[in-house]
């Protein structure tokens, strides 16, 4: 036989191979063996009364994944704003005010600081580190805030701080994965897929979740960070940006006309439709509502995105710079997405790593440069949202990953140059706003000089459940089925944050 032959009777027999694999009983065995265990233990699962399924499991729409749903509560909740600010700000220079680390400051760290403890940088006997900034106490509720952020602390009425937060991963990567998808290993849905799987979202020509970074740089977990994992595709997070065109590849080539890019998504999902009609497979069908949505938001994400139309005073209250990429900008977009009906809008701020080991992370420096990036626009973000009557309905989130230590970071025994402080997991400060969270209140306490938790101590899985709360879940019954159980956000553990609550 010639070559061609040869090519002509192997495409041939795949072709039939394929046919068989479509009708015979044979094949049909072979290839879903795994799958018909799957469906007798889910049988015997279900007999036992063990293999029922949750409320969300049974609205799931694969060909309209992202209408809006009903939560099996009223949540007081119906969007997240989370402020994500990675590398993990010191509490210390922000909120955590400690006079008693100011009187042990240059002086060695107590041995038991030290016993049985990991960090990531510190060796040998490192420094006590006083607080590189001045505190004052502020509004009716007198919190603590530093003079880095002067802005927010004429907001601290409208917040509840979380004083004693505390992780079990010291290194950024895991603990970004951990407090965003609920563990430090990669494959877990993030929190603003579960949301959107759980709700869908109001707007159907944007994105249920959506994502602005900035500070020049991803988060170390990278875009697994706001990845869907076991969920369907279509609920991950979209990265948008606030410079250039707000997604790439928006607009059509040149030459491309709005017929022609309909015509040709008419006949893609012509395609997948007899793909789906074939294998039944649900994922075909949010392909579909993906090419659909893309090509709706060809037009309404430059519209939403553009923030040169807002009004001038608004622009001065955010401190924007339009045409430029930065965190102010990225906040504005944030306030204009919920108001859109966007359900989950995530930002990360990259740069808050202050070890010491150079200027742009130090405490003297680069945190007060990030500070001042950001106190104006998120003061201004709540401010706005509240102004709009959209606070209350709003939940919105800031926090880093983990803490700094309360000891200055000296690096193989050695000090570093300039101030700064190692990660920390026993002790760390977050707040909430809006969305039904208590106005004015500060919830945990930590020790004198703010190493470890002494009272109200939360950890990510509660963060978590108070977050689902909010938006109208039981965090223990909101699952989705996953090699043979049902997962949830908050794996295994998790109790909503009550005292924190309206």
């Amino acid at each position: 036989m010639t070559r061609d032959e040869l090519n002509a009777h192997r495409l041939v027999k795949e072709a039939q191979e394929t046919e068989l694999r479509a009708f015979t009983r044979r094949h049909f065995l072979k290839e879903s063996a795994m799958g018909l265990g799957a469906v007798a233990i889910g049988s015997l699962l279900a007999s036992c009364g063990l293999g029922g399924k949750s409320h969300n499991e049974i609205l799931y729409d694969p060909a309209h994944p992202l209408l809006p749903k009903s939560p099996p509560f009223i949540g007081k909740a119906k969007s997240v704003i989370y402020l994500h600010m990675a590398g993990a700000p010191s509490q210390l220079e922000l909120f955590d005010f400690k006079p008693e680390l100011m009187k042990m400051d240059g002086q060695d760290c107590p041995p038991s600081l030290l016993a049985g403890k990991k960090f990531a940088f510190i060796t040998g006997v490192p420094k006590m580190l006083g607080a590189q900034a001045k505190f004052a106490q502020h509004g009716e509720s007198r919190a603590w805030v530093s003079e880095n952020l002067p802005h927010f602390s004429t907001m601290v009425d409208e917040v509840s701080f979380l004083k004693a937060c505390s992780t079990d991963q010291f290194n950024h990567a895991p603990a970004q994965l951990l407090i965003h998808t609920g563990s430090p290993r990669l494959g877990r849905p993030s929190m603003g897929s579960w949301a959107t799987y759980g709700l869908g979202t109001e707007n159907q020509n944007l994105p249920g979740f959506v994502v602005l970074t900035s500070g020049g740089s991803f988060p170390d977990a990278g875009k697994s960070i706001w990845g869907s994992g076991f969920l369907p595709s279509v609920y991950q997070g979209v990265q948008c940006r606030s410079e250039g065109d707000p997604v790439l590849f928006i607009k059509d080539p040149h030459g491309m006309s709005r017929d022609l890019r309909k015509a040709s998504l008419d006949a893609i999902n012509a395609s997948n439709e007899q793909e789906y009609a074939n294998y039944n497979d649900p994922e075909i069908l949010s392909r579909i509502a993906q090419y659909e949505m893309a090509y709706r938001m060809q037009i309404s994400a430059p519209e939403v995105m553009n923030i040169n139309d807002e009004p001038q005073y608004i622009h001065d209250m955010y401190g924007t710079q339009p045409g430029k990429s930065c965190f102010a900008n990225n906040v504005l977009l944030a306030r204009k997405l919920v108001e859109k009906g966007v359900r989950f809008v995530q930002l990360f701020d990259w740069g808050w790593d202050a070890h010491g080991d150079g200027p742009n992370n130090s405490l003297n420096i680069g945190l007060k440069n990030k500070c001042r990036s950001t106190d104006k626009p998120i003061t201004a973000l709540l401010l706005d949202l509240k102004q709009r009557g959209l606070l209350d309905e709003t939940l919105v989130v800031w926090g880093g990953e983990f803490g700094r230590t309360p000891m200055m970071e000296n690096r193989n025994g050695v000090q570093n140059p300039y101030n700064g402080r190692d990660h920390h997991t026993e002790a760390f400060t977050m707040w909430m706003a809006g969305g039904g969270i208590k106005k004015g209140y500060t919830h945990g306490e930590t020790d004198e000089i703010g190493y470890s938790a002494l009272s109200g101590k939360v950890d990510p899985f509660d963060i978590q459940a108070t977050i689902l709360n909010q938006l109208g879940f039981d965090h223990e019954q909101f699952t989705y089925p996953f090699q043979g159980r049902p997962f949830r956000l908050t794996d295994v553990a998790g109790k909503v944050i009550r005292d924190i609550v309206a």
